[in-house]
């Protein structure tokens, strides 16, 4: 029937003005921080080949990740074989695993019981007296899967930290990150931040051994040299100090932490949660009048003395910090330390002027499809073509509100989903208009013929756009970056054409018939 329900003729008005108050400032960019109440606080986001950016291939170092638990490791089984009574010697690690030679070879049934109450990821191989521990290939390749979504997911702090808007961040291979950062033309500040690990550790001092030299040939067992934190002053080595190589405490206890001055110079606050803040409150008390190091990625920034108990579970940290020094440490231990560094194997960068020349590009591409595509129409089905014309711009201006509300990264393979929009949007008011000139060729009157026109080919888009839905569903979910953002925008564009090509366009050509009472359609 062609007589409209109000409610749906309220509900498209709408949906319409609503979305031309959500797009205006993506057509006007200008209008954007304007102040004005009827312009919407948003825009569509650019992508990074359309307002310029950074492009960094990040390299996962799963050597280094895995000679870090093996160093952890022969702690842990050096402290465990002691206490259960088991003679050792030559006790060491290596990049493939951990390996030490039995006093008494008769004790090796219990050194896979040991390394599993350490780390069940571990397997044991004992050959005689030689006893090897090291990952399986099955437990290797899904400890470095979990090594690249906890960077991945790192990274992402920290980027987001830096008040960057809409980054790209996604798995490339095995060990690698694909990292674009859309409007930010110098990436060295960011590759600095990327750059550290950012692994605190608190370790106590030893007053009795006082290292000169970065590797002294007689260090204790149980001890690490480490060196001061370059100072940022003089720009040379403030010397060295010899710490326990077991720590006290770890970063990854840490709820909070931000910037800010003592005594006017810029320092570092801390705050532990509740099992950091009760055993930070036990090893100060044990340890009064006695020094402490605050060990950043190998690097002792402070070694103060306690001088009482701290029991509020918060600390400072100070050092030769300058203000944008301590905000970036402060950024750094809030978003979380990396498992294992992090190299920069590629790095591109995108001019505002190359992206502003890719939009106007687009823009044009954009413009001079849907003028031929209106004027196609236009000349094909004359009065019902304009009907069909205005729902392409109603469908355009609702694409792009759709953007601006999802906050959708706008690419150029996006640019091109939605020009490919546009045919597809007419392409179900062709199927309309064919069948209702095929209803009127059978004898119908236009009222009949108009009726049967929408309802029959209804069924025929329906399911020619379920189709593409379904594959642009497979493209987002397997694809990356910009074949995404095509994805996105078509099956936004798919589902606005719907709405625009059945809902909008028959009210238009409903409201024209009841109206004039046409004796001959102009299609």
């Amino acid at each position: 029937m062609l007589h409209q329900p109000t409610w749906k003729i309220v509900f498209s008005v709408l949906v319409c003005l609503l979305a031309a108050y959500v797009a205006l400032p993506s057509f006007f960019p200008k209008l954007q921080g304007s102040g004005h109440w009827w312009v919407a606080p948003r825009n569509v986001v650019l992508g990074l080949d359309l307002q310029g950016g950074s492009y960094l291939l990040l390299q996962v170092d799963e050597k280094a990740y895995f000679r870090d638990q093996n160093e952890h490791m022969v702690d842990a089984v050096r402290s465990n074989l002691r206490k259960e009574s088991i003679g050792y010697k030559d006790l060491n690690a290596s990049d493939s695993g951990v390996s030490f030679t039995l006093r008494d070879p008769a004790q090796g049934t219990k050194i896979a019981s040991i390394a599993r109450s350490v780390d069940d990821r571990y397997s044991t191989t004992v050959e005689g007296d030689k006893v090897t521990l090291g990952f399986s290939d099955i437990t290797r390749g899904e400890a470095t899967r979990q090594l690249l979504d906890q960077s991945i997911e790192i990274v992402r702090r920290r980027v987001d930290e830096t008040g960057t808007r809409e980054p790209i961040i996604a798995r490339q291979g095995d060990t690698r990150i694909l990292l674009q950062v859309p409007g930010l033309q110098d990436p060295s500040h960011l590759k600095q931040l990327l750059g550290k690990t950012a692994k605190l550790t608190f370790h106590m001092v030893s007053e009795q051994y006082r290292p000169t030299t970065a590797r002294p040939a007689d260090v204790p067992e149980g001890l690490m040299v480490l060196p001061y934190e370059m100072d940022r002053a003089g720009g040379h080595n403030a010397g060295y100090v010899a710490v326990e190589r077991k720590s006290l405490l770890s970063g990854d206890m840490l709820v909070d932490a931000h910037a800010t001055f003592e005594r006017g110079s810029p320092v570092v606050n801390f705050r532990f949660n509740s099992q950091g803040a009760r055993l930070f409150g036990d090893v100060t008390t044990k340890h009064v009048q006695e020094r402490f190091a605050v060990v950043l990625d190998g690097k002792v920034i402070t070694a103060p003395t306690i001088n009482e108990p701290i029991l509020g579970g918060s600390g400072m940290i100070s050092g030769n910090f300058t203000v944008d020094s301590a905000n970036d440490l402060a950024l750094l231990l809030r978003a979380g330390a990396l498992p294992a560094p992090l190299t920069v194997m590629e790095e591109r960068s995108v001019g505002p002027s190359l992206g502003s020349d890719s939009v106007k590009a687009g823009a044009r591409a954009s413009v001079l499809a849907i003028v031929l595509v209106m004027g196609f129409m236009l000349a094909r089905y004359k009065l019902f073509g304009l009907f069909a014309s205005i729902a392409l711009a109603l469908n355009i201006v609702i694409l792009m509100a759709g953007m601006s509300l999802l906050q959708a990264t706008l690419t150029l393979p996006g640019i091109a989903g939605i020009a490919l929009t546009m045919g597809m949007s007419v392409d179900a008011n062709v199927l309309i208009f064919e069948r209702i000139k095929e209803e009127i060729r059978s004898g119908r009157t236009p009222m009949s013929a108009v009726v049967a026109g929408f309802d029959r080919a209804f069924g025929t888009i329906m399911d020619s756009n379920i189709t593409t839905l379904i594959a642009t569903g497979l493209l987002y979910y397997y694809g990356t970056g910009p074949i995404k953002g095509f994805a996105v925008t078509l099956s936004l564009g798919i589902m606005t054409s719907m709405f625009t090509a059945v809902t909008v366009t028959k009210i238009i050509v409903a409201s024209y018939v009841l109206k004039r009472r046409p004796k001959t359609l102009a299609i």
